[in-house]
């Protein structure tokens, strides 16, 4: 019966909740419902869908832009000044291809301060990507990234670096989004 009554607050949660015009009713859901640890600070925007209850904890002033997947049966750790650009997927489960019968397999995934991750870029599981690293849009990253590094293509590969010396907020601050 448990697995019943989550599976229908995941579904009530990407189907309702989520396209709610008020982020601190959906804070509130996000909190109390989900069981998701989500700073006072920080936004998650409309729109935006969760695979499971719980394993979702979110920094200061970190936002999670519009139609971003979060696939939280492995975990995601989103640290602060993080930002999650719209249609970006995070995944922590999936199967291996070489195991009999496909077998499943999770691995969390946790992003450092300050990172940047693009539009419709695609993280695997169990990937970290370290502080201030930038994820270029439409990038696969397949394996954990370091601090202050941008990747870009699929796979992802480094493509440069970034000033260590970060100062910048991502904090939201439209409260009808």
């Amino acid at each position: 019966m448990k697995t019943v009554i989550g599976e229908l607050l995941v579904y009530l949660n990407n189907a309702l909740a989520s396209r709610l015009p008020w982020q601190c009713v959906r804070r509130i859901w996000y909190r109390n419902v989900m069981g998701f640890s989500v700073a006072p600070s920080s936004a998650i925007l409309m729109g935006v869908t969760f695979d499971a209850r719980r394993g979702f904890a979110m920094g200061a002033n970190s936002v999670v832009n519009e139609e971003a997947r979060m696939d939280t049966r492995g975990g995601i750790v989103l640290g602060c000044n993080v930002s999650i650009s719209s249609r970006a997927t995070i995944l922590t489960a999936s199967r291996d291809p070489n195991s009999a019968g496909s077998a499943g397999y999770e691995g969390g995934v946790v992003i450092g301060d300050y990172a940047r991750i693009g539009l419709d870029a695609l993280i695997m599981p169990g990937v970290m990507i370290g502080e201030g690293a930038v994820v270029a849009a439409g990038a696969v990253v397949t394996a954990s990234v370091e601090p202050y590094a941008i990747v870009a293509g699929v796979p992802a590969r480094a493509i440069g670096r970034r000033d260590d010396q970060l100062e910048d907020s991502t904090r939201h601050r439209q409260p009808f989004k």
